[in-house]
């Protein structure tokens, strides 16, 4: 009867000692109470979403203004443009 509880006490704690390395939370620690390496891997993971949202945005836009090539007429928006800058100048 004992046997079979400290079978169960070491399976359960074998199953979080696994847990726990999946998690990775040695490492986490390890990063937390080093300020600098956390420091780095923040400045590091900005770095790499800017300029992910940098270059996805380019992409985006230029699609963007590819569509609207094809679909508008440039001169028609420009003389939009030439009439909407009078009426501020008129205005002023």
């Amino acid at each position: 009867m004992v046997e079979k509880r400290l079978s169960k006490i070491e399976e359960k704690i074998e199953k979080i000692s696994r847990d726990l390395e999946r998690a990775k939370i040695a490492e986490y620690a390890d990063i937390v109470n080093n300020p600098r390496r956390l420091l780095y891997l923040n400045f590091i993971g900005g770095l790499a979403r800017g300029l992910g949202t940098a270059i996805g945005l380019t992409i985006l836009a230029a699609i963007f203004f590819y569509i609207l090539k094809q679909t508008v007429d440039l001169p028609l928006i420009g003389k939009y443009i030439a009439e909407l800058i009078e009426i501020i100048e008129n205005h002023r």
